[in-house]
């Protein structure tokens, strides 16, 4: 295999690994669950959701790492990661969502951040491997390996078409102004903005251009869902439409005088309309952030009064697509928060001990 020209490699400073945080998450982290999209448009790193399938995150030493891409290329690359690291460097913004382990996929809690990633295009590697006309399929394979659902000796894969991958494909080293973490696929990782996290595979090695899809435990097996409207299983990749509530919190107390109810929608497009639902009424429109270049979330708000007592609110998005966010009992179905308003100051009952007030 011919690798590119190297001459930038002397003046790149390498990421020691065992400068990252621990390889694993101590039990109270926060990446073990599922968190809310938090008050940032952009996700502390910290904050960031960890999820594997064959143990254990790998070893890596930058200094040995290779990148290969091959197949049906004309020019086969392997790239060390001072090379990877000269290349011309872009950022990108996107949501980044779990779709669940494969064995719960109607599950409706998920996790779900905002990322800023470093790196370059997939279409600058392939530009230079030069695909073959028989190409049609891209895998990538990560460098984890283990055992999954009783069969061992697995390494993590994931395919995509070809001109989705030269158009979509991002690889990452950089996370939200730092280098890659070991956790979260360092030294380099796929991201695919506008489909589910399964896609973005991390610690990557390899990436295969074939003229078939692979057969694979990641790629055929699990990871595929019928949607409605379909009799065909189809793979897990384009976001579902979706929001989440942020403002209030579930089981709030919120202050009579009013309230302004906040929120993140997101979906494989762009969001055109949020509602809200109050107490099983109907849906009212709320102010919708208009959405950048970058396929991030979206923020949307609504103020509003309600009378003192337990309530509960909704949100539904609507996407460009034309896809509505469904009833409860879907993956991605509107969230519901339900609430308290308090009774406002000059209605409380006074205070045991405040003196009598005479006549």
């Amino acid at each position: 295999m011919t690798a590119p020209p190297s001459s930038t490699s002397a003046s790149v400073a390498i990421p020691v690994s065992t400068s990252t945080p621990p390889l694993t998450p101590p039990p109270e982290d926060p990446s073990h669950g599922d968190p809310d999209p938090g008050p940032d448009f952009i996700t502390p790193v910290d904050n960031v959701f960890v999820r594997t399938h064959l143990g254990g995150f790998p070893d890596i030493d930058p200094a040995a790492w290779t990148l290969t891409v091959e197949g049906l290329v004309e020019r086969p690359l392997r790239l060390d990661l001072a090379t990877l690291l000269g290349l011309p460097s872009d950022r990108l913004t996107a949501v980044h969502e779990c779709f669940g382990s494969p064995f719960r996929p109607d599950t409706p809690t998920r996790a779900v951040t905002n990322i800023e990633w470093a790196g370059l295009p997939l279409a600058a590697l392939l530009e230079r491997a030069r695909p073959l006309p028989a190409a049609r399929h891209v895998l990538f394979e990560g460098a984890d390996t283990g055992s999954f659902h009783g069969e061992d000796g697995l390494s993590y894969v994931k395919d995509l078409p070809l001109e989705t991958a030269r158009r979509d494909v991002f690889l990452a080293h950089g996370m939200n102004g730092e280098p890659l973490r070991v956790r979260h696929g360092y030294p380099l990782r796929a991201v695919v903005p506008r489909m589910f996290g399964t896609n973005s595979v991390k610690w990557l090695t390899r990436i295969v251009l074939t003229d078939e899809r692979p057969e694979h435990m990641f790629t055929t097996t699990f990871y595929t869902r019928t949607l409605p409207g379909d009799d065909t299983p189809q793979p897990v990749r384009a976001l579902d439409v979706s929001s989440k509530m942020l403002s209030p919190e579930c089981d709030a107390e919120l202050p009579y005088t009013g309230w302004t109810f906040r929120g993140r929608t997101w979906s494989t497009t762009a969001v055109v309309r949020l509602d809200l639902s109050f107490d099983g009424g109907p849906w009212e429109p709320a102010t919708l952030d208009v959405p950048g270049a970058d396929p991030a979330w979206q923020g949307f708000s609504l103020r509003r009064t309600l009378t003192p007592g337990p309530h509960t609110v909704r949100s539904r998005a609507t996407d460009a697509a034309g896809r509505v966010q469904p009833p409860p009992g879907a993956r991605n179905s509107v969230h519901e928060v339900r609430f308290t308003v308090g009774v406002p100051a000059n209605r409380r009952p006074p205070h045991p001990y405040a003196p009598a007030v005479e006549e």
